[in-house]
């Protein structure tokens, strides 16, 4: 069980630093397909999947906490999921936001 949270603790930061790497392709350096509507589409999908782990930790910790609650887990470590946690949503809607806008971007 502890193996299955460290790597959860590694995906979500590799999900935020590539959510953070498009971010930065797409805003700063204006790389681009050339296709707005692939580029948005692209976007919005990949901003869904960074914003699903985190919102499926939050469920299962709203509604398994009491059962699963890991054994050795201070107040700093549940913190800093959390933190964690609202960062790659945090991430996820800006990726969402931006592939929503070069979706509907004219032509």
């Amino acid at each position: 069980m502890e193996q299955r949270r460290a790597r959860n603790f590694t995906l979500l930061v590799v999900l935020i630093l590539l959510a953070g790497a498009y971010s930065l392709t797409m805003v700063i350096l204006h790389l681009q397909t050339g296709n707005t509507r692939l580029d948005g589409a692209f976007g919005v999908l990949f901003g869904l999947y960074v914003c699903s782990r985190p919102a499926a930790n939050f469920l299962d910790m709203l509604l398994f906490w009491r059962s699963s609650r890991p054994p050795g887990w201070s107040r700093t470590t549940l913190l800093l999921w959390l933190a964690l946690n609202l960062l790659a949503l945090l991430a996820g809607w800006i990726v969402i936001v931006i592939g929503a806008t070069r979706f509907t971007a004219p032509t």
